[in-house]
Order: C-alpha cells, then sequence, then structure tokens
C-alpha cells in the first residue's frame, strides 16, 4: 500500500472518474505531427509512455483550434475534420493503460507564432513575440467562439475523455479578460462582464456541440503577474460563474508572456509556486480545482492534497523528466524517480527557438515511438569508466543496466565532477539532483565505484576492461591578454571560486556566460562587489531563457556591474581597460581576477589507454566541453551501444 493515499485516490470529474489525482499538464511540445497538423506516432509515443507510467489524468498539448492560433508549428491541429483518424489512433494506443486522456484546446491569439496574428486589440505581446496583432472583428470572434465548439466535438469524436479550455498564460482568452490587452469598445471589452464575455461564449458552444455530459476543464490564471493584468479577484469573482455555466474543473495556473513571474518557472522558484492561488479559487467553488507550478515531487503532490489546497495536483516537466514517476511513486521507489532539475532547457526553450522539445536529463523525449525496451547485451563485458561526473555515471548507469560489470574510477573523494561546483551557487542546487539520482542508480546496478583512484597501469591490470568509457571532464582555459599573469590581482579560475577559494573584495569576472553571471551572484551574496567583463553580445547564452531571468534579476543590485561586447585591451595592477560597445572603460581598486571563460578537455589518461589497444570512447567535456543535455544524451547512447 502506497504511503501517498490522497494522491492516488480515486477523483469524479462531471461523468469522468480518475484513478488517481495526477494531470499531466498539457506541454507544447512541439514535436510528432506531419505537414497537415495531424497527429503522428511520434506523440503518441511520447504520450503512451507517461500513461503506461501511471498518470491518472494526460493532455495533449497546444491543440489550435484555428489556423490563425497556432502556438508553435508543430502542435496539433484540431480546426479541420481531417485531423480526426489521427486522433482515434492515438486514443486506441492510450486506452489499455487506464488513463483519462484530454486535450487541451486553445488559441495563442497575439502570442501566435504566426506573422499574422490577431487579438482583441492591436496591442503586442510583451514579451517573446514580437508585432502588432491585428484587431478581431465581431463577426472574427463569433467565428473563434465556434472553432472552439468545433474542435471539442472533434476531440470527443476521437474518442478523448474529456477536453481542457486554455485560458490562461496571456493566450487569446485570456487576452480578453486582461485590461492590458483588451481595449475593446463594445461588448466584448471594457466591464469585467464583457471582457469575460468570449470565455463564456465559447464555454456554451463547446457545450453545445460535445454534449452537456462531456467533461470541460478550464485553465485559468490566478493571477497574470503583470501591470495592469487580470488579477486573483478577477479569478475569484470568475471561477463561480465559470462552474454555473458548466466547467467541470478548475486549473489554476500564472503568467503572461512578459510577467514578473514566469509561466514555467525555473529552479529558481519554490516549489508549489502558484498553488495558492489555486487554493484560494477552491473556496469558492464545489467543482474539482487543479493546483500547479513547480511541483516535481509525490510527495509535495500528495501534501498539496492533504491539506485541501487543491483536489488534483498537475505536474509536467517532471513527467517529462520521469515517464514513469507516478508508479515508481505509488511502489514506494521515490528514490528511483529521475528527476526534473527545473533548468528549462530541453523543455520550454527548444519550444520557444520553435524547436523540438527534450529533456536536459531524459535523453528519451520524443524517441520513445522508436525505442523498444533495454535489452541485456548479446555479450556481457567489463567497463571502465573514468570519471564520476554527469557523463561518466549516466553511461556507467546504462552500462550496467545492460548487464555489463561496470567499474568507475575517479580521482577525487566525491562524485558530481564540476556539476557539484555549478550546485554551489544561490538558487541553483537543484542541479545535484541528477547527480544524487544516477548515485543512487549505479549503487542500486551493483557498480563498482572507487574514488580517490586515478587511472594508472596498476588499476587497468587490476580491472583488465573490455572496453573503457573516458568522463575525465574539463578545466577552465586561461586566456593570454595583456597583464592578465603579471597583474597585483589575485588571479583564479571560476572552479577555484566555487570550490571555496575567494580572497578579495572587489572581483573582476571574465566572462559573462553562465558560469561567470552565477559566480557573480555567489560572490555578491558573501558581499563582494563584482564587475562581469562579457566579450559577447548577449549574458549566459548557453541557458534557458527563463532560467536566465530570475538570475538577472537577482543581479540587479549596486554591487554587480554587467558589461557586455568587452574588448580588454589590459590589465593593470588593480584593475583592467577596455571598451564596452566600443566605449572606454577603466576599473582600478580591484583585488581579484576571476577567469571564467573557456573550459578546456581533460583526456591525459588516452596515452595510458592507447598503448593498452583497449576499445575507449571519449565522452562529456572530455570530448568537447558541452551542456548537460548533451552529455546526457550522449553517455546514455555510448552505454546502449557497448
Amino acid at each position: 500500500m502506497t504511503i501517498l493515499r490522497h494522491l492516488f485516490s480515486p477523483i469524479q470529474i462531471g461523468c469522468m472518474r480518475a484513478k488517481n489525482r495526477l494531470l499531466m499538464s498539457a506541454m507544447s511540445i512541439n514535436f510528432g505531427v506531419d505537414e497537415k497538423g495531424c497527429v503522428t506516432d511520434q506523440l503518441t509515443g511520447y504520450l503512451a509512455a507517461r500513461a503506461r507510467g501511471g498518470a491518472g489524468m494526460i493532455l495533449v498539448g497546444g491543440g489550435g483550434v484555428h489556423p490563425t492560433g497556432a502556438e508553435a508549428p508543430d502542435l496539433p491541429a484540431l480546426w479541420d475534420d481531417g485531423c480526426i483518424p489521427a486522433l482515434k489512433k492515438m486514443v486506441e494506443a492510450i486506452r489499455p493503460f487506464d488513463t483519462c486522456f484530454g486535450v487541451q484546446i486553445m488559441h495563442g491569439g497575439r502570442q501566435s507564432y504566426l506573422d499574422h496574428r490577431v487579438a482583441p486589440s492591436a496591442i503586442p505581446a510583451p514579451a517573446v513575440v514580437k508585432g502588432i496583432p491585428k484587431a478581431l472583428t465581431t463577426d472574427e470572434i463569433g467565428g473563434l467562439v465556434a472553432s472552439f465548439g468545433d474542435a471539442a466535438r472533434r476531440c470527443r469524436d476521437a474518442g478523448f475523455d474529456f477536453v481542457e479550455v486554455h485560458g490562461a498564460h496571456g493566450y487569446l482568452i485570456n487576452q480578453f479578460l486582461s485590461p492590458n490587452a483588451n481595449h475593446r469598445e463594445d461588448q466584448y471589452g471594457g466591464s469585467f462582464e464583457n471582457r469575460t464575455r468570449f470565455f463564456l461564449e465559447l464555454l456554451a458552444d463547446i457545450k453545445a456541440k460535445a454534449g452537456a455530459d462531456f467533461p470541460v476543464g478550464l485553465r485559468i490564471n490566478g493571477e497574470d503577474y503583470i501591470d495592469n493584468g487580470w488579477g486573483l479577484d478577477d479569478a475569484l469573482r470568475l471561477a463561480p460563474i465559470l462552474e454555473k455555466n458548466g466547467a467541470d474543473y478548475l486549473h489554476v495556473s500564472a503568467g503572461v508572456y512578459g510577467s514578473t513571474q514566469l509561466t514555467i518557472p525555473s529552479m529558481y522558484a519554490e516549489h508549489g509556486c502558484f498553488v495558492h492561488l489555486a487554493e484560494a479559487v477552491k473556496q469558492v467553488v464545489n467543482i474539482p480545482v487543479v493546483g500547479v507550478g513547480r511541483v516535481k515531487s509525490p510527495e509535495l503532490a500528495d501534501r498539496i492534497l492533504k491539506e485541501g489546497r487543491a483536489d488534483v495536483v498537475a505536474m509536467g516537466r517532471a513527467l517529462i523528466a520521469d515517464p514513469m514517476l507516478p508508479e515508481k511513486a505509488r511502489a514506494g521507489n521515490l528514490n528511483r524517480i529521475r528527476p526534473c532539475i527545473g533548468c528549462c532547457l530541453g523543455c520550454i526553450h527548444a519550444v520557444l527557438a520553435l524547436e523540438p522539445g527534450g529533456c536536459v536529463v531524459n535523453p528519451d523525449v520524443g524517441r520513445e515511438y522508436m525505442m523498444a525496451e533495454d535489452e541485456k547485451a548479446s555479450i556481457s563485458k567489463t567497463v571502465l569508466v573514468v570519471g564520476a561526473g554527469p557523463a561518466g555515471l549516466a553511461a556507467a548507469r546504462m552500462a550496467a543496466m545492460r548487464g555489463h560489470r561496470v567499474i568507475i574510477s575517479e580521482e577525487k573523494g566525491s562524485v558530481g565532477g564540476l556539476l557539484r561546483l555549478a550546485a554551489t551557487p544561490p538558487g541553483r542546487g537543484e542541479i545535484m539532483d541528477i547527480i544524487d539520482f544516477l548515485s543512487r542508480e549505479v549503487e542500486r546496478l551493483g557498480v563498482a565505484l572507487r574514488l580517490n583512484t586515478k587511472l594508472d597501469e596498476a588499476l587497468l591490470d587490476a580491472v583488465n576492461p573490455d572496453a573503457v568509457i573516458l568522463a575525465s571532464g574539463s578545466l577552465p582555459d586561461m586566456p593570454i591578454i595583456k597583464g592578465l599573469f603579471t597583474t597585483g590581482m589575485d588571479l583564479c579560475t571560476v572552479t577555484e571560486v566555487l570550490d571555496g577559494k575567494i580572497t578579495g573584495d572587489r572581483v573582476i569576472i571574465l566572462g559573462g556566460g553562465q558560469a561567470g553571471l552565477v559566480t557573480a551572484d555567489f560572490l555578491t551574496e558573501k558581499g563582494r562587489e563584482v564587475a562581469v567583463l562579457n566579450r559577447k553580445r548577449h549574458f549566459a547564452e548557453e541557458m534557458s531563457s527563463n532560467d536566465r531571468f530570475y538570475l538577472r534579476e537577482r543581479l540587479k543590485g549596486d554591487t554587480v556591474h554587467l558589461y557586455k561586447q568587452v574588448a580588454v585591451k589590459r590589465f593593470s595592477d588593480d584593475g583592467v581597460v577596455f571598451t564596452t560597445v566600443g566605449m572606454p572603460v577603466t576599473l582600478s581598486g580591484f583585488d581579484t581576477v576571476v577567469v571564467a571563460e573557456a573550459m578546456t578537455p581533460v583526456r591525459d589518461a588516452k596515452r595510458i589507454l592507447d598503448r593498452r589497444h583497449i576499445e575507449v570512447t571519449v565522452i562529456g567535456d572530455a570530448k568537447t566541453p558541452r551542456n548537460l543535455m548533451l552529455a546526457q544524451s550522449e553517455a546514455e547512447e555510448i552505454g546502449r551501444c557497448i
């Protein structure tokens, strides 16, 4: 019997009964549709993996109701009956898993990716999407009302159990609701009653066309978190009206493009960050209310339900990271859940770039439809993995899962490599969750971990490996700049600083990438004044935009000075002379320089291996310094190939 009895209790939503209270929220994954917008085996495989994992309810993300409102180019199109056969095939694939299967239907409005956008008023989106949308005519509004009802009817015809209407996150419905997006002076603008009219009309059209007994959930914002936006008082006023007009559940979220709290927050945001909004709405309605917002652990989900703050908990990115999360939690195997680390890089960042979504910690996302169960290797080999960073641990785990005898040698006294240091700055500790997971996995699989062990001839003699995976990582590269090595300031690298070496009070950081900015945050929290010199046009380009947003907000204090497009002329005894965007600057009175730019591979051990004529594969930073997403993907692939 699971200890998470609240999460794994059934719930009735309209005429639909879900086996548990975990809803996989709709996410625009931006893959798995053909040139006509019909769903394909790729999207079906992705969703079937999550249904197999035990989620009580699953939503297909981003189903467009009209050609003018597609949020991204590769999302399901629901504006023509031609979509139904492929949807039926998808439903049949999900049916064996006893999961309530639904579609989120939406129109992006001014936040659509298209060049020709429409909206309640000709007001551009505050962020991300550029350009002024066309203001809808009254007749066009009527056509869009009908498109929601038609899309819902198609979903029912395809066999789905329910639909969820996306009325949040700054998309079209939310634009009608919010005063900052709706400046209309007709029956769809101005007063609260007028601004909510579009939402109520399309809800009525859905009920009329899909049937009063077809469950319809509504996703609304509890807060827009933007000036002159929709607020909690508005949500509390609207919620009972939506219930009266036939809503079967309310899914309460927050934020729009450009809001001060992002709709998809990164690791800097607290877990359960929007649940208080659902809790407030729950007090004014009798239908089920869904809570959401950085809920990544089943324990937190169960606690939210136990405390009566919501009736259902939505989890999105956590189920991208581990499709089997519900079943693992139900069985009590919480330590085996592969964790989302809140980096936003593979999921939302990729989709906003109009690329297929993925996951930093789960390389299989989007490949589920062409992958069979991992089979045991035909010949069991002895595999030596050199380096216990994220790439080495991931490769060792996969090789061990396939039945190989695996030994990891690590020069240091702990696992994690540079990722352990990357988790040191404020708000970045969640990065270590993936190392902790991989460490538990290699222990469970019987991998021999040898810390404080350098690769040498004696180790090779003792292990006698059939194959070696070299995952020895990288180190900071030192640039050649006039005066850098003769300066009177203390010179150190970013790894030395994050490992505890802090000598001065006024610090110059050379490098404005992710390493430089998180180090600046680390130092300013300890009371240092910092100047960051970035030679590129933009800061921390390798971070996801969502993650970078929170970091940049943290760096707005008086003790951080950011310079971009820097050309360094020379370092002096106590400062530096440079230009920034072509303007000359001289800094003086500093006592420390931290180098936080390029990294260089560490693969000295390969010389020993080459002499032995052993099969060697170099991965991760030891091959070429790269981000965690690429390192994890490469490591798992190598583990599968041995």
